[in-house]
């Protein structure tokens, strides 16, 4: 049986559609008007290396078993989909015609699977311990989370790097980096049973005999998604400086052992809440995969190009360690940066 996803975001959310595709599930994408006419049209390229290989593959949604079409946020009836993926950055879902879209989903009581880096706040409510109202701070629009069941959201972390190439059209997206997806368990069984099937088409998928990267992977633990936010924290927002951004290798390595304590915090705050240090990634592991980042992040990009607001992980994990009397001045440091740059920002586009 094909199942029937709905997927926010037509850019990075087009990877998740594309390995959901090839293991014969129904996909489609919300996205602009003017995007979802072109994927209606001529579909879906992404472009990725199977292992072993020096040349990206190119893989056309028009090739793939399942099927794919894409509408504007209005067009969308939830209650017909199996499964929500939510691939947006968090400060797109405040804007109105995603947001009444996001009501609609919490009325239909869809399960959502979120590929964010900022996890949304009814999966923060399944973690004992935080006051989900002590962190609303950290989101540009907390109220558009009110409807949602905890029961009913899980976090899937977006270890894959990917990007539009500025040169092609906006239903191409080039993968950097093919790791795998991350995510939590549901809470309830049934929806976990599905999240598992995937899970297991996805990994049957073969091409031309090879095994195709970008899995998804499912854990019990509610904290697994959790480990990137010592990555985040270390790499990505440090690429924010108060003038031009830097890549992540030199915000990583350009003071080493800074880095490693902000990773070390960071770590620190995740398993006072519950993680396996067994599930972490190793700094050391960690710092490599970054000799290999020269670009800047694409938080760093957005703040670079004007924008007013971007996912705040970094203000999440502050407030966060602030609540288990874990503060770092490192960290501070880190959200007081960013805050200087989107302020910036704000004056000039007001």
């Amino acid at each position: 049986m094909a199942y029937k996803i709905l997927i926010l975001g037509a850019s990075y959310g087009s990877l998740l559609g594309t390995k959901l595709l090839m293991a014969g599930h129904d996909v489609t994408l919300v996205c602009r008007s003017q995007t979802a006419r072109l994927i209606n049209a001529e579909g879906t390229e992404v472009r990725l290396k199977l292992k072993g290989e020096e040349e990206h593959r190119t893989i056309r949604s028009g090739d793939l078993p399942g099927r794919l079409d894409a509408k504007a946020p209005e067009e969308v009836d939830p209650a017909v989909y199996d499964l929500v993926a939510l691939a947006m950055q968090e400060p797109q879902y405040s804007a109105h015609a995603i947001w009444t879209l996001m009501v609609r989903i919490a009325e239909a009581h869809v399960p959502c699977l979120s590929i964010m880096n900022m996890p949304p706040l009814p999966y923060l409510k399944r973690i004992p311990g935080l006051d989900a109202v002590q962190l609303q701070a950290s989101y540009t629009n907390a109220h558009v989370w009110d409807r949602f069941d905890p029961d009913l959201m899980t976090l899937c972390s977006p270890d894959p790097q990917a990007f539009r190439p500025p040169e092609e059209q906006p239903n191409v997206l080039h993968v950097g980096l093919p790791t795998n997806f991350k995510a939590a368990a549901f809470a309830d069984p049934a929806h976990d049973k599905m999240l598992r099937r995937l899970e297991a088409d996805i990994d049957a998928v073969r091409l031309d005999g090879k095994e195709v990267p970008v899995k998804l992977r499912v854990f019990d633990s509610l904290f697994v998604p959790l480990a990137k936010w010592s990555m985040l924290l270390t790499g990505n927002y440090r690429c924010i400086t108060a003038g031009e951004p830097r890549p992540i290798r030199e915000a990583v390595h350009a003071d080493l052992e800074a880095s490693r304590t902000i990773y070390a915090h960071v770590d620190a705050i995740a398993r006072r809440l519950g993680a396996d240090p067994a599930d972490q990634v190793p700094f050391e592991k960690y710092a490599r995969a970054a000799e290999g980042l020269l670009k800047p992040s694409s938080a760093a990009r957005a703040v670079a190009a004007g924008a007013p607001a971007i996912e705040r992980v970094d203000r999440l994990v502050q407030l966060i360690g602030r609540s288990l009397g874990m503060d770092s001045a490192a960290v501070d440091w880190v959200v007081a940066t960013v805050d200087a740059k989107l302020a910036q920002n704000q004056r000039l586009s007001a």
